[in-house]
């Protein structure tokens, strides 16, 4: 029997990492990201918030069906599912908190390879879950370039100075 109780939990989970998030996000929205320059397919920033909304509820919906398996690999599965979920509350720190789109890339890089490797384990246990999970993938592939764009944009390195 599937808990609705376990699904609050995982629900709670993931929109508490979206909370986590918007910390340094609300305020950077405000003062730094506005002077940041930004390629034309940057999406307005109203988008952002319905698009996540979204992504996180199915997260949670996937993580929940994983969580009610008698699968040998869901103990994996969902340990998976909760290292991505680190990362991806530790992106929005490290772009808008640390205002740092370059190690922001980096992470994002790692973090796109934990939701990979969590939608193969997940496809172990439930395809359902694992398609649930895709948008995720393609939104944080989309973002993955946004980031790079953002970070190129703004770059302050300079070539060294030869004598």
């Amino acid at each position: 029997m599937q808990s609705p109780f376990a699904l609050v939990l995982w629900l709670a989970l993931c929109f508490a990492t979206a909370g986590f998030g918007s910390i340094p996000t609300a305020r950077a929205l405000k003062t730094w990201y506005p002077n940041l320059r930004k390629p034309s397919w940057n999406p307005p920033n109203w988008l952002f918030g319905p698009v996540w909304t979204a992504l996180y509820f199915l997260m949670a919906v996937a993580a929940w069906n994983v969580w009610n398996s008698n699968s040998a690999v869901r103990d994996l599965s969902i340990a998976l599912f909760v290292i991505q979920l680190v990362l991806n509350g530790l992106w929005s720190w490290i772009f808008f908190g640390w205002k740092s789109p370059g190690a922001a890339f980096a992470e994002i890089i790692v973090l796109w390879i934990a939701i990979a490797a969590t939608i193969l384990a997940f496809t172990q246990v439930s395809p359902l879950a694992a398609a649930l999970m895709a948008p995720y993938l393609a939104w944080v592939s989309f973002a993955s370039c946004l980031n790079f764009a953002i970070w190129r944009l703004n770059s302050t390195e300079r070539p060294a100075a030869t004598n």
